[in-house]
């Protein structure tokens, strides 16, 4: 067991990051499957969905299930919890704090709320919130990579004084090196003492195990991955690689590997994630990656040299 990692856990966000690939249109059977694997596999927490409430939500209806998880659909889901823990996402502004029960009536275990920096004051709100409801909490800051040192001065406040359990350090744009890595996670260990920490990463450069590595080895606790890899374009950390290589004995890879071979393989003949030119260019630009996911929707797939001028033109003008 490496002592440097022991104090890790894995947070499987397969069915809430890939379903942003997919529209959550996973089965009931692929979610089933997935569970008993993950449990199998010793991984921490399986993060089944977002908790947004669909009224707050445009385009809700087309949605799979799993983008506004309903407790009592949960149930019949998941009948029989095993050890893995159950988390759900939600954004603030789409959730309405009335849709979530306490804790002791729902299976989900963790609640974590994604904001951007400038909105760390309402979604330390909504932290208190299910905190109060007996929820594990965290506060993911998205987008790291393009905020200012002042900005993430004045979050540090805010978050050093509420009562959420873990705060994870985001590489939205999948556009952070292992160096930037272990300078934040430096930084939030520094202001945040007493905060645990996790990490979520995107593999635009290729970069999404290493970094995590470095996280863990410097301390931060919850590491988010998907199997195969599956989440918005790039795509995540892969699951499979952090629990093969987490040398905690209660880890086995092989009950992850039987579900790449039953499920994410035909899935990836379907849908597309993972590193792909145009998201690599949105990566080394340090940018969102609609651009490159809009192109990969469109017969220019492929033209990557275009895309790259476009992106690299000063002077972009407004397409009529």
């Amino acid at each position: 067991m490496n002592s440097k990692t022991s104090h890790c856990k894995i947070v499987d966000c397969t069915v809430r990051d890939g379903g942003l690939v997919n529209n959550w249109d996973f089965s009931v059977e692929f979610v089933q499957h997935l569970y008993a694997s993950l449990n199998e596999a010793g991984v921490d927490y399986m993060e089944i969905g977002y908790k947004n409430s669909p009224k707050l939500l445009k385009g809700a209806e087309s949605a799979g299930p799993w983008r506004f998880l309903d407790d009592n659909f949960l149930k019949e889901v998941i009948p029989n919890k095993g050890n893995t823990k159950l988390s759900a996402l939600v954004d603030i502004g789409r959730v309405d704090e009335n849709d979530i029960l306490p804790r002791s009536e729902s299976l989900l275990d963790l609640i974590r709320v994604a904001c951007y920096i400038q909105d760390v004051d309402k979604a330390l709100e909504l932290v208190k919130v299910f905190h109060d409801r007996g929820y594990e909490t965290t506060l993911n800051i998205m987008a790291l990579s393009n905020v200012m040192d002042n900005q993430l001065l004045e979050a540090f406040e805010l978050i050093a004084a509420s009562v959420v359990d873990v705060v994870y350090i985001v590489d939205s744009y999948g556009s952070l090196k292992p160096n930037d890595f272990s300078y934040l996670v430096d930084k939030f260990r520094t202001h945040l003492p007493n905060k645990r920490l996790g990490v979520h990463t995107h593999n635009n450069m290729q970069l999404a195990f290493a970094n995590t590595l470095i996280a863990a080895e410097n301390g931060v606790e919850l590491l988010d991955a998907s199997v195969y890899g599956m989440g918005r374009a790039a795509g995540n950390c892969n699951t499979e690689l952090l629990v093969a290589d987490l040398k905690n004995p209660k880890y086995n890879v092989r009950p992850v590997l039987d579900m790449i071979e039953k499920y994410m393989i035909p899935l990836r003949e379907k849908e597309e994630w993972g590193y792909i030119i145009p998201y690599m260019i949105t990566g080394i630009l340090d940018e969102h990656p609609r651009s490159a996911m809009a192109l990969r929707d469109s017969e220019d797939k492929d033209k990557c040299v275009e895309f790259y001028d476009r992106l690299t033109t000063p002077e972009i003008a407004h397409s009529k």
